[in-house]
């Protein structure tokens, strides 16, 4: 692949991490209104990590994005020893079972009854 390809990749993926920062600063501000009560804090984190409507969630999300990166570096990665795919591997875990995980635990601590609505 040449490098042009490689700048222009690497040129959108910076704009796209660019937009999504963006949006977490507006969902940031949102955490930290002075008008959130538990049961809004507790539905936010819920949205970060449930399944809802058709979307997945901000952190399956980026460990499906992560597991993606991992089952391509196994694909390049030389002689096959998962030397980068096994800790890409382990971090989409770390995402949904550990990070995930502790929202869902965080929000019902918040908020035991479910979403606000």
């Amino acid at each position: 692949m040449t490098t042009a390809i490689h700048r222009t990749r690497l040129d959108r993926v910076r704009a796209l991490v660019g937009i999504a920062q963006l949006a977490l600063q507006q969902i940031e501000d949102d955490l930290t209104a002075d008008d959130i009560d538990g049961p809004g804090l507790a539905a936010i984190l819920r949205e970060l990590q449930e399944d809802t409507d058709t979307l997945r969630g901000l952190f399956p999300t980026l460990a499906h994005l992560v597991t993606a990166a991992a089952r391509r570096a196994e694909q390049i990665e030389p002689d096959r020893d998962g030397d980068a795919s096994c800790p890409l591997h382990e971090a989409a875990s770390l995402l949904t079972d550990t990070a995930g995980q502790r929202l869902i635990w965080a929000a019902n601590s918040l908020h035991p009854q479910g979403d606000t609505e």
